[in-house]
């Protein structure tokens, strides 16, 4: 199976692109869920969806209240409020997804996707 996303409502739409360019099935949140849907709704939504779940949203990275194991694989995308670095994150994230192209390795994990590096948490 190949990967499959579902990115929160606050992630650019650049990010959404780039993923559909790179040929991966990709669902926005305001698809399938109101935006202001919970927290939990959303990975509710996830997990339906069988797909890893790429958000800006601090919470998702927060391990006590979204324990890593219990889904599909959680990206939470660290811009820290600079638009620009949007194309260094990808930079390192689609290179990262081509050599990892199968949903197990994302499952059960917290990926912290930074500008210059990618934080895997289980």
């Amino acid at each position: 199976m190949g990967l499959k996303f579902l990115t929160d409502h606050c992630v650019p739409n650049s990010f959404f692109e780039a993923l559909k360019e790179e040929g991966y099935e990709v669902f926005k949140l305001k698809e399938v869920l109101p935006t202001n849907a919970p927290d939990a709704k959303v990975l509710e939504k996830a997990l339906e969806l069988k797909a890893i779940l790429i958000s800006l949203n601090g919470d998702f990275a927060d391990i006590l209240s979204y324990p890593p194991k219990k889904f599909l694989g959680i990206m939470s995308i660290q811009l820290q409020n600079e638009p620009k670095l949007q194309s260094h994150i990808l930079r390192h994230l689609k290179p990262y997804l081509k050599e990892n192209p199968k949903m197990s390795h994302y499952q059960g994990k917290l990926f912290v996707i930074e500008p210059h590096r990618i934080r895997i948490w289980e």
